[in-house]
């Protein structure tokens, strides 16, 4: 149920629903060949998937986060943590007045985890919801890695061979090779000195800031990502919505042994 396509009258038979999903990306560079949209077309394509099959709220999408370290490219959008932490979280409290307790914040962009996770924290620290972060390729690792030899975590081959299928006219396919050569093969340890991690914003490992070999993707590849991680989304919606709200609330302190 997409909530910006229905009246109000139309949302009061689900008034007793209890479980919503919130959409997140962010509007920042992918590289020469995809567009800026890439991670919140990714996050509403799957969200409004998954909730076709459940019949769940699907709310609007959220497309700027947390995206400071792509700054130097040109349309890179980005709101600070504290900002972004405030904002998910009013949104999440606004939900909660019409009844939603439970939230699955389907998110596509590495910035805005940890912050989406101390909302998480703040939302059932006093009980209001339980709000929980979970990203599509963290869904299907195995897959990710028997269908690409670097998918790179950034603008690689995963996010390509998905826009190739959710919208293949953004995707510029005869820049795949000039965004292979001009990237980077994403290798922590070799980026990390004495043990501590140098670096901070993307130009500093790529110059055109995308990882991997996006010439593997395809459409095909694509939809096969799509659908593994749309049926892993469904699964998690479906077992939220069985838990007893008071499961998923914070334990007591233990007390002291007698």
């Amino acid at each position: 149920m997409y909530l910006p396509h229905r009246s109000w009258p139309d949302l009061v038979d689900g008034a007793d629903e209890s479980l919503a999903v919130v959409p997140l990306g962010s509007t920042e560079q992918h590289g020469p060949h995809l567009p800026e949209g890439t991670d919140h077309l990714i996050a509403e394509s799957l969200a409004r998937a998954a909730t076709d099959r459940t019949g769940h709220l699907c709310t609007p999408v959220i497309p700027i986060g947390v995206s400071a370290h792509h700054r130097q490219f040109p349309g890179t959008m980005w709101v600070e943590p504290p900002v972004f932490r405030d904002y998910v979280e009013s949104f999440s409290r606004n939900l909660s007045y019409h009844g939603i307790d439970r939230i699955v914040y389907v998110n596509a962009h590495g910035g805005n985890v940890p912050h989406l996770r101390e909302v998480g924290r703040r939302l059932r620290d006093d009980e209001t919801a339980f709000a929980i972060e979970w990203m599509w390729d963290e869904s299907i690792p195995d897959l990710i890695e028997d269908v690409f030899e670097t998918p790179g975590p950034h603008g690689g081959p995963k996010e390509t061979a998905m826009i190739m299928h959710i919208a293949r006219d953004l995707v510029r396919e005869g820049r795949l090779e000039e965004a292979r050569d001009g990237g980077a093969v994403f290798d922590y340890d070799s980026e990390r000195v004495h043990g501590a991690t140098t670096f901070y914003d993307s130009i500093e490992n790529s110059s055109n800031g995308v990882f991997g070999d996006q010439t593997d993707a395809t459409p095909e590849i694509g939809e096969r990502l799509f659908e593994a991680a749309a049926d892993q989304l469904v699964a998690l919606i479906e077992w939220m919505d069985d838990q007893p709200f008071d499961d998923l609330m914070p334990r007591s302190r233990l007390n002291s042994p007698q």
